[in-house]
């Protein structure tokens, strides 16, 4: 690890008093000796990572950090503040921060000897040494794992030939922190049986010689695999030793993962998953009391988690998460404070929505494209296995739009299927999808596959936490939960809830096919503002399924609300990308770099082209594009302009109705957008002289130029 931080990235005196300043500061080192290659590039990086959740961790430590296209090579910088800076810890503000930048193709052994820092900053005796230092070299000496040499030692240690490789410095780190980081640097290896206590790594061995000892096998995970991936699991295995129970961890981190003995995992008493990402081949866990939270619950509350698992384990409770099998459910982190049902309302939903776009891209294209070589009476031509002719082109046509009505059947079997799945793991899929089936049946639709998802996650959930006798825990993911739930559903959904929600789909879908005049335009308005609100978030998801669902019975009102949709969508990344063509200077490079991907993007209807955007400067971005997108909303319906299919943002026109008004509306709203966007950021520049240093320290000089223009009094 001594190449990753040098006493140059070492600040004992930072004055930063916001996490963005204390990022620029420690990135500024970075950039200076050539560590990364683009400032406001890497910073946006950190800060996207940041905005997934918070990198302020007990015990007074930030620790920001990213994988980026704008780092050439691994760096860590570190910065000790006397104020504080607030990282989002429970427990208040940080006073060492450390910066970890990872290229975007890091390769395992840097990753691995980063993770062994994350460990060590588990370690009480590590991080006081680091409150209590006064000399950059050796601190940057203590962070990289070896002996503190004074700068003469430094300079001389500079000049001589190296004597190890770099994995074997990072087991010498390990070893003098009194931790098992250094084994997992030295050997890439996160899942060190022996840290719970038993010398042989025998699974079914006793440390105490006593009685029977508890043991815990773990899973732990983030969204970059970096640094909070390895402190869960240096919290878990320290709370472990604590408890006098065996806690065997394996980190699933950037670098992969080694997967447990299965002989561990057998004669464990109890599973834990601290993780902000899908557990990988979480099937090998199944049938254990489990405690399935995020992973900074693994890191602050690890001795509660043991608690909660050893609870279980004797009331004889099987979760959710430990009774499927496959990966993780999206969501139900049931064990973690403060998520709100709401919350994961939203989440099972986008699991169902997310797992369906790729049936509506397939499905839809392929019936597009039938229309396209065929005509509008392809839908009346007879089946392909029964009558197909290899030198008539409408066979062809028949073929391509029978196989995408084939995928587009699955729409809501899908959709059902996969909420049931967000909320109850794989035991979901089988009542999930019988239940979506069964909407169709009685024409249901749409709305019907989100009830029936919904009823069949609530019902696979309920049963999995009902106290089950030990031998009939092996069956119950394979074949009591499905049939359980399926019957139950098929009930619910038959003689319920099926009916009502059948007739109000035909409401709404003849309300739909009845739309016009101002109710038209009104309805494209909200259409256009929920499609740029979140640029492909849930908000986005919900108006795109909603057109979609539209599509299954195809009317006049369907297909305009189709064509709203995908009109709105794609205003956001072309206005961002003429923006950064008009004017330039009001963008970074990376932003201008952004700009000419944007094009592409917004014409193919990929509305997250406009992210990096929005993710530097919401409060300029989204207003601009929600603006734009509702003009193009209510232009689309006001000019009756109609669609067929789901996807293809101008590689679709022919198939589009009215589609030079179609390109007008879009033309209009992105011009709009493009106007606001410019304004309000020029606004900005020239209202804040004060920022011009600073964008030119970017290396945005024109931009910094025109930030120095004074506003008149």
């Amino acid at each position: 690890m001594s190449g990753m931080i040098t006493a140059d990235l070492v600040d004992l005196d930072l004055a930063a008093e916001t996490k963005e300043a204390a990022a620029r500061s420690l990135a500024e080192r970075m950039v200076a000796l050539g560590r990364v290659t683009d400032l406001d590039g890497f910073l946006a990086d950190v800060a996207a990572r940041e905005a997934q959740m918070p990198t302020g961790l007990d015990g007074g430590i930030g620790i920001p950090h990213c994988r980026s296209a704008h780092v050439s090579e691994p760096t860590l910088a570190f910065g000790r503040s006397a104020r504080g800076v607030d990282f989002g810890a429970p427990d208040g503000p940080a006073d060492l921060i450390f910066l970890i930048a990872a290229p975007a193709g890091a390769d395992d052994a840097h990753l691995t000897i980063l993770s062994a820092l994350a460990r060590r900053l588990m370690d009480a005796d590590f991080t006081a040494a680091l409150r209590t230092a006064t000399d950059a070299t050796a601190t940057a000496s203590l962070i990289s794992g070896e002996e503190p040499q004074t700068g003469a030692e430094a300079d001389a240690a500079a000049t001589a030939p190296p004597t190890a490789p770099e994995a074997g410095a990072g087991a010498e780190a390990g070893t003098e922190a009194g931790t098992d980081a250094g084994v997992d640097a030295g050997v890439g290896d996160g899942t060190d049986a022996t840290a719970s206590g038993d010398p042989a790594g025998d699974p079914t061995g006793d440390s105490s010689g006593g009685g029977h000892v508890f043991r815990i096998v773990a899973v732990t995970s983030c969204p970059t695999g970096i640094a909070h991936t390895y402190m869960a699991a240096e919290s878990l295995e320290q709370a472990g030793q604590v408890a006098g129970v065996e806690v065997v961890v394996e980190p699933q981190g950037s670098a992969g993962f080694n997967r447990l003995d299965p002989a561990v995992i057998a004669a464990a008493d109890g599973v834990i998953f601290a993780h902000d990402v899908p557990v990988r081949e979480k099937e090998r866990f199944a049938g254990k009391p489990t405690v399935d939270v995020g992973v900074k619950a693994g890191i602050n509350r690890a001795a509660e988690l043991i608690a909660e698992v050893r609870g279980k384990a004797e009331r004889g409770e099987i979760t959710g998460a430990a009774a499927g099998t496959g990966h993780a459910s999206p969501v139900d982190n049931a064990g973690e404070p403060g998520e709100g049902y709401g919350n994961k309302l939203r989440t099972w939903l986008m699991s169902g929505v997310s797992y369906m776009v790729p049936f509506v891209a397939a499905g839809g294209l392929l019936i597009a494209l039938g229309f396209a070589i065929g005509g509008y009476t392809i839908d009346k031509a007879p089946s392909v296995a029964e009558h197909f002719i290899w030198t008539e082109h409408t066979s062809w046509a028949a073929l391509l739009f029978q196989i995408g009505g084939l995928a587009f059947s699955f729409l809501v079997p899908v959709l059902a299927g996969y909420i049931a799945y967000g909320m109850a793991d794989r035991p979901g899929l089988v009542p999930g999808f019988v239940g979506g089936s069964i909407a169709l049946t009685i024409n249901a639709g749409f709305l019907g596959g989100l009830a029936a998802g919904l009823i069949a996650g609530g019902t696979v959930m309920a049963i999995q936490r009902l106290k089950v006798p030990a031998p009939l825990r092996g069956i119950m993911p394979v074949v009591v939960i499905p049939l359980v739930s399926s019957a139950i559903v098929g009930f619910l959904m038959f003689l319920v809830v099926g009916k009502p929600i059948a007739s109000l789909q035909k409401a709404l879908t003849d309300w739909l096919s009845g739309l016009s005049g101002a109710n038209a335009i009104i309805l494209g308005v909200v259409l256009g503002l929920m499609m740029c609100f979140d640029l492909g978030g849930p908000l986005n998801k919900v108006a795109y399924a909603f057109a979609v669902g539209g599509l299954a019975n195809p009317n006049e009102g369907s297909l305009k609300v189709m064509a709203a949709v995908m009109a709105a969508g794609m205003v956001p990344p072309l206005a961002m990308a003429l923006a950064t063509t008009v004017r330039g200077k009001l963008f970074t490079r990376t932003e201008r770099e952004n700009g000419k991907a944007a094009w592409v993007l917004g014409a193919s209807f990929i509305t997250e082209g406009a992210i990096p955007f929005a993710a530097a400067d919401p409060l300029r971005v989204i207003p601009s594009a929600m603006v734009g997108g509702a003009v193009t909303g209510a232009l689309s319906m006001a000019f009756e302009c109609t669609l067929r299919a789901p996807h293809g943002g101008i590689f679709v026109i022919p198939l589009i109705g009215n589609p030079v008004l179609y390109l007008v509306a879009i033309a209009a709203g992105t011009a709009v957008s493009t106007g606001l966007v410019i304004l309000l950021k020029g606004a900005r520049k020239t209202g804040r002289p004060e920022q011009g240093a600073a964008a030119g320290a970017a290396g945005d000089g024109g931009a910094a130029a025109e930030a120095k223009v004074p506003v008149a009094a």
